[in-house]
């Protein structure tokens, strides 16, 4: 496991502005009442595990504001302080530029970056398609390395058990709280994934389409095959020659669903469903919650996607 040690310059930086640095709660800019462990997550996966595994023990800070897209975040002076100001930071490494910017100029805060810990080699997309020798921006972005992993429950568990190690490091009385939440999240995790692998095993399609190639890991560990409309970026515009391409894709595959995401325009589905005569459904990456979600946490939110995939992908 890496660790990265830093002082706490930014600490004294935004002191010295007369900046409160922000405690815990739902968002950066949320206070908490300071008792428990503070910690610093990047987005909600992390906060989420953070909260399951730390319990009353923890007082947690979600630097991505919920709604928000993950990928583009932009920290303010005070999410800046209150993540020099933690314990703990946890974050993915290369997945929030502007979190690996604050890490980076950052000193001496406790920093568990989740990429160390789980097997993060999932590309994007691994379509099968012939591209004639091209190699487009797009086509490059869905070569790269999926950083969504929390989409498969196992390498999530990793993630947890990696937290609850680094909690008790920082608080060594409640290791032992940290180790027995920690083993009933997994144990949860487990029940999870034995849902998704018994609901997915039988399906009359197992090729997904999606809006934005984020489903990777969910894919590759349920033997599905994902292909997206646009790459790793929601907000990426695919080209005339792309979008012709996944068209011919979904009719040669006889795709009758095609999902978009939770916190990103369905305009891009939706052109491509009315083109195809496909159905569009809604299929989250869980990088946030918001009232709308179809569920109120992590794992309520990925049962709902396995009926959704039961239901688009024709699964008995």
């Amino acid at each position: 496991m890496r660790m990265i040690v830093m002082k706490r310059s930014l600490v004294t930086l935004w002191a010295v502005a007369g900046l409160a640095l922000g405690a815990c709660g739902a968002s950066a800019d949320s206070a908490g009442d300071g008792k428990g462990v503070e910690v610093a997550a990047a987005f909600y996966p992390l906060a989420y595990a953070v909260e399951r595994v730390g319990g009353d023990r923890v007082d947690v800070t979600n630097l991505s504001k919920p709604g928000t897209e993950p990928h583009d975040v932009e920290l303010t002076p005070k999410a800046v302080a209150t993540l020099s100001g933690s314990d703990l930071v946890v974050f993915e490494k290369g997945f929030q530029p502007a979190v690996d910017e604050a890490i980076g100029r950052a000193d001496d805060a406790r920093i568990l970056d989740v990429a160390s810990t789980v097997d993060l080699t999932v590309v994007a997309a691994d379509d099968g398609h012939d591209h004639g020798g091209e190699h487009t921006e797009e086509h490059a972005d869905e070569a790269a390395v999926d950083p969504h992993f929390w989409l498969d429950p196992t390498r999530y568990a990793k993630a947890v058990e990696a937290i609850a190690a680094e909690l008790a490091a920082v608080d060594p009385a409640g290791a032992t709280a940290y180790a027995r939440n920690a083993e009933t999240f997994v144990a949860e995790l487990t029940a999870l994934d034995a849902e998704f692998a018994a609901g997915l095993k039988h399906c009359a399609n197992r090729d997904l389409v999606t809006g934005h190639v984020a489903f990777a890991y969910l894919a590759d560990r349920y033997d599905l095959h994902q292909s997206g409309i646009a790459g790793l970026s929601p907000d990426a515009e695919p080209s005339a020659g792309a979008m012709k391409e996944i068209v011919e894709h979904i009719r040669e595959h006889e795709v009758t669903t095609i999902y978009a995401g939770a916190l990103v325009s369905k305009d891009l589905t939706e052109t491509i469903a009315k083109e195809t005569g496909t159905t569009v459904a809604v299929l989250d990456p869980l990088e946030g919650l918001t009232e709308s979600s179809a569920g109120n946490d992590y794992l309520e939110v990925m049962r709902s996607n396995l009926a959704t995939l039961k239901k688009g992908q024709v699964c008995r």
